[in-house]
């Protein structure tokens, strides 16, 4: 009878683990797990992506980096920085050795951008630099303009409301769809239009104006791509190549 018991106590446990649904899931750390093209999802290292059927195969997470939920802000993050903090300007930022644009010392093509006329020609974010890979291992970054430009170009979005968040939803041609609310953006010491308007990262550098970097931003009646001051805080959504 006991093992009858423990038996039927076992199946309920992994009954409830099947339907466990969210960002980050601890029991899978290793890799990939679920069936991608019967759901349209899986988790990688713990993170749970979409499908959206894009002509690259890109997969996107689920939350922001620091999210729980699809509908989490999440942290905000300098670009090229890899952990929050208190106050964003260019005296913190971790590639600038002053206070001002012209003092670069990575990620600069640009020599009178560059601390002393420095320059490395890197326009892509590196793994240490990128906040999705460093928060969540490798496998994942931040989208680089053009997986940005793809799921624009692949996609439809509506401003909506989903469980009392704003943001936006957006619908690709197989019915699945990712959610990116509005999470505002941080410079100096501040949290900015939260719920209103939000920025995210791309992982490209703007060539030639190397002191800002191109992200993508949105409010209730408009989106595009832009380039922002490579020293606010910005959200990240994280992308992996497709499987």
């Amino acid at each position: 009878m006991k093992k009858v018991t423990r038996a039927l106590a076992a199946m309920v446990l992994m009954t409830a683990l099947v339907f466990v649904a969210g960002c980050k899931k601890d029991n899978d750390i290793n890799g990939d797990t679920g069936d991608n093209n019967g759901s349209g999802g899986g988790t990688y290292n713990g993170h749970e992506y979409v499908d959206l059927g894009l002509p690259s195969g890109t997969l996107w997470a689920t939350c922001n980096v620091g999210a729980t939920t699809p509908e989490g802000y999440g942290d905000h993050f300098a670009w090229g920085e890899t952990q929050p903090k208190s106050y964003y300007d260019w005296s913190t930022y971790k590639y600038c050795n002053g206070g001002n644009s012209n003092q670069l010392t990575k990620y600069c093509d640009y020599p009178y951008s560059g601390y002393n006329g420095f320059t490395d020609n890197l326009t892509i974010l590196q793994p240490t630099d990128d906040a999705a890979t460093a928060n969540w291992g490798n496998g994942w970054q931040t989208p680089s303009k053009d997986q940005w430009d793809e799921l624009l170009n692949n996609t439809t979005n509506t401003w909506t409301t989903r469980n009392g968040v704003n943001g936006r939803l957006f619908t690709a041609s197989n019915g699945r769809s990712l959610f990116l609310p509005a999470a505002g953006y941080r410079w100096a010491g501040e949290l900015y239009i939260v719920g209103t308007y939000s920025r995210y990262w791309s992982s490209s550098l703007n060539t030639g104006c190397p002191s800002y970097a191109w992200d993508f931003n949105f409010d209730s009646d408009d989106y595009y791509m832009d380039c922002y001051l490579r020293l606010y805080g910005l959200s990240v959504r994280a992308v992996r190549s497709g499987l």
